[in-house]
């Protein structure tokens, strides 16, 4: 295995009532990002993103409690709990104020967050947000994920099957139904951050109409599409997902 193949350490902190793992990529003097998963997932899947980052920025990817290497409680977390343990471990490794980067349900972690710790928001970029309140039943979300499978790259297939047996079946299924009524729409309007939504241009998850309806409820929002991809940006176009990421680094404006 190669060097640009793997992460460059691993590190565990006591946060969350846990021991949070995360993966980490990058010089150490470098501006960090931290990269928010979705259900099911991990770290291992931003791993593409970190790499075309790797000469900017030090990209850090938890895994929040229940997934990936991060042992969690024997009940699911909901929404608020997901965030609370992402605030909790951004106060405890003194990442507060950096670069979020998530995905998926990721996003709706990410702008809970903002309801009871903005402080601890920096630049947001919200690849993929989730659910669109038109289609908050578990047949619509799952008849999506269905027809984004053809714009996924094959290889995403055997690291979200590792991931998806990690968590199980109870807390995977537990976590979607919370996410399925989390009203991030309500939230969105508290995002005190400037925020990116990135959509990929082939993605059914988030059909164009919720992207934008996103966007314009962010006080500082942009939305940017991405051509020829589905639901996992980091995962299928991280060169192009980088190119939207590396001016939040610098401070430049949405």
């Amino acid at each position: 295995m190669g060097p640009l193949t793997r992460w460059d350490t691993h590190e565990f902190t006591a946060a969350a009532g846990t021991r949070v793992h995360a993966a980490l990529l990058g010089p150490r003097d470098a501006p960090t990002v931290v990269c928010v998963h979705g259900l099911g997932c991990s770290h291992r899947y931003f791993l593409p993103l970190a790499r075309a980052l790797r000469r900017d920025a030090r990209v850090v990817a938890p895994d929040l409690p229940g997934f990936g290497r991060t042992r969690g409680p024997s009940r699911a977390l909901d929404v608020r709990g997901q965030s609370r343990a992402l605030a909790d471990w951004l106060r405890a490794t003194a990442r507060g104020g950096a670069v979020l980067v998530a995905n998926s349900t990721g996003c709706q972690t990410a702008v809970d967050l903002a309801v009871h710790s903005p402080e601890l928001l920096g630049p947001l970029v919200l690849v993929g947000p989730t659910v669109d309140r038109r289609a908050r039943t578990t047949v619509q979300q799952v008849g999506r994920l269905i027809a984004d499978t053809p714009w996924e790259r094959p290889t995403l297939g055997p690291v979200l099957l590792r991931d998806w047996a990690a968590c199980g079946a109870k807390r995977y299924a537990a976590t979607f139904a919370y996410l399925l009524t989390d009203p991030i729409e309500r939230k969105l309007p508290h995002v005190p951050v400037p925020t990116v939504v990135v959509r990929g241009a082939r993605d059914p998850v988030v059909p164009r109409e919720w992207a934008e309806e996103v966007t314009q409820r962010l006080p500082a929002g942009r939305l940017e599409e991405v051509p020829g991809v589905g639901h996992t940006v980091n995962w299928s176009a991280p060169e192009r997902l980088a190119r939207i990421v590396r001016p939040l680094l610098a401070g430049e404006p949405t």
